[in-house]
Formats: C-alpha cells, sequence, structure tokens
C-alpha cells in the first residue's frame, strides 16, 4: 500500500543564517534538536533520506521547513527566504517526482506577501498548501493581518498545517522556568508547550470566527491534535453558549480539521481522534527525521493499527491525495 507521509522536515544552512542574523528573541530550540545526525538528515535532499525512507516503508515525503519556519524574520528577509525555500523544495520534487512533495514557507511577517507566495508555490511551482509555524512572533493566526492568507488558502483549495513553535520568552518565563536550563526548555518546548501552542492557534480560529467566514479553509494538525483535540466535550458547550458563532466547536473539527500523528504510534490516539474527526480525516506522518527510529516503525505501524481496509487505504494516502487534488 502506497505510504505518503505529510510531516517531514528539512533544514537548509541558509536558514540557520537567517535565524542567526534575525533581531531576537531567538527560538531556543533549534541549537538542542536540529545538530548532529538531525542536522545532516534535515539538509539532505538526495539520497541519504531516500534511503531512509525505503527502511521505513514511506513511499512519499511531503517536505516542509522545519520549525520556526520564517515566523520569527523580518518581512524583506522572510520573502527573500520563502521564495529560496519554495524554489529548494519544489527542485527536489521536480528531481525525485514519485518520493517527494511539498508544502510552502510563507512569510508571514509581510501580510501581503504571505498570499502571493502561497499563491506562487501552489499554481507555479505545485506545492500542496504550506506548514505555519503558529504565531508570527506576537501575532497568533487569528490575526487580522494573516486573514488575506487564509483567505488565499482557502481560495486555493490547500491545506495549512499548523506545526508546532517555542512559546514566547514571557510565556516560558511565567509557565515553564525554575526547574533547570535544559528541563525548562524541554517543557516549553517538545516536552509540552510547542503542543498546547499549536494547538490554541486552531482553537483561537475557531473563536474568532475564522471558519465561519471562510468555510473551505483546511487546517492540519499534528501529534494527534496537539492536545486540545482531545478537549472538545469540554470547550464544544462552553463555546457555544458563550461565542456567536455559527457552527459548533465540534463542526469545526469535522469540517475544517485534519490530523495527522507525527511519528506518535498510538492507536488508541488514533481511535479517539477517529471518533472525534471521522475516517476520512486522518493522515499519515512520521516527523522526519525527529522521531526516526531503524526497524520500520512507520509501516508497521498502518499495517497494525485497527482500522478497516478501506479506512487504512485512507489513512496511508487517499485522504491526502483526495484532500490535495482539489484546487480553486
Amino acid at each position: 500500500m502506497r505510504l505518503i507521509a505529510i510531516e517531514e522536515h528539512i533544514l537548509p544552512a541558509d536558514v540557520r543564517e537567517a535565524w542567526a542574523a534575525a533581531p531576537p528573541p531567538h527560538d531556543p530550540v533549534s541549537a538542542f534538536a536540529d545538530g548532529g545526525e538531525n542536522g545532516s538528515r534535515l539538509a539532505d535532499l538526495g539520497a541519504g533520506r531516500l534511503a531512509l525512507m525505503d527502511e521505513q516503508g514511506v513511499d512519499v515525503q511531503v517536505l516542509s521547513l522545519t520549525t520556526p519556519g520564517l515566523h520569527n524574520l523580518e518581512a524583506g528577509p522572510a520573502v527573500q527566504m520563502a521564495r529560496r525555500v519554495n524554489d529548494r523544495i519544489a527542485e527536489a520534487c521536480v528531481r525525485h517526482p514519485d518520493r517527494f512533495q511539498g508544502f510552502a514557507a510563507l512569510p508571514t511577517a509581510d501580510g501581503d506577501a504571505a498570499p502571493r507566495e502561497l499563491e506562487r508555490a501552489v499554481r507555479e511551482l505545485g506545492l500542496k498548501g504550506a506548514l505555519l509555524c503558529g504565531r508570527t512572533r506576537e501575532r497568533h493566526l487569528d490575526h487580522p493581518a494573516m486573514r488575506p492568507m487564509l483567505a488565499k488558502a482557502a481560495e486555493l483549495g490547500v491545506p495549512l498545517f499548523i506545526h508546532p513553535q517555542t512559546p514566547l520568552a514571557a510565556v516560558r518565563e511565567a509557565n515553564y522556568s525554575g526547574i533547570s536550563d535544559t528541563a525548562d526548555l524541554v517543557l516549553a518546548a517538545f516536552g509540552l508547550g510547542w503542543h498546547y501552542e499549536a494547538g490554541l492557534q486552531w482553537v483561537r480560529l475557531a473563536a474568532a470566527g475564522v471558519f465561519d467566514e471562510l468555510p473551505d479553509l483546511q487546517i492540519i494538525l499534528g501529534h494527534w491534535g496537539e492536545v486540545v483535540l482531545f478537549y472538545l466535550e469540554r470547550m464544544a458547550p462552553v463555546f457555544q453558549r458563550a461565542l456567536p458563532l455559527q457552527r459548533s466547536l465540534a463542526d469545526y473539527a469535522r469540517d475544517n480539521l485534519y490530523v495527522t500523528g507525527s511519528g506518535m504510534w498510538s492507536d488508541t490516539y488514533l481511535q479517539r481522534c477517529l471518533a472525534i474527526v471521522g475516517p476520512e480525516r486522518l493522515l499519515f506522518s512520521t516527523d522526519f527525521p525527529y522521531q526516526y527510529r531503524e526497524g520500520g516503525a512507520p509501516r508497521r505501524f498502518l499495517e497494525s493499527v485497527a482500522l478497516d481496509d478501506a479506512a487504512r487505504t485512507a489513512f496511508a494516502h487517499g485522504n491526502w491525495e483526495r484532500l490535495t487534488g482539489r484546487r480553486g
């Protein structure tokens, strides 16, 4: 069965340099997570990556720039870097059309340039949507400056993947500090804080009425819904009573959200997401290279998870192909 993994990351050297040259605050996680073997794998768009895909049983990777993307760059450098990154991803897809697809990186600091680059990436380069890292400095995705980018995605009929990003320094200081330097960073990032950050972005879009305004907008959340999905039963009635929304939060989850596991091989979490969003909204991903382990876990999980044949096929590739087959 063809297996398409949709959260598979890259990190070119020039993006590292742009991060270092950007004004502070800088995201502290890359120095911790993107060095050594991970760094080599993030930079490789050739034989080494393909060999690891084969070992994992993954037929296609959907390439995306790793967190924090271009979200902390100033507008000018972000616009220039977005074009370079997206051209590089598109070139890799042309070299290996049966093995790679791509998500665009967007210059979210420039509210006018971001939708233009999304359109270029989709219409001219053939990329499948965009991966966003939540906030752009202090601006959340529901900020009015982000609305043209969201509207362009809905118009084009392409999904936006909300990927985790490290919380703002003030949030880290208030909520995730005081244990030790390493423990504080782990807790604020991939230990917990990342996932609240990403899930909150989807909740804010719903609370701000974005899915009422843009009913065709499709969002993807990783890590089986970034924590918040499992609190839907708690949030939904509260939202319905307190906010002037046209639909329920449960409706937005079933109409405007796709979820993927990001290398978390949990049948329990998959089944819970299946009950919330339905079998047509589950997508496969391995979170390469961060969750890579020898032994072929992705293919083994696909083959062993408790799904019927139709749902297994949809999970492996069918849902992604249907989602990205529509164009505005």
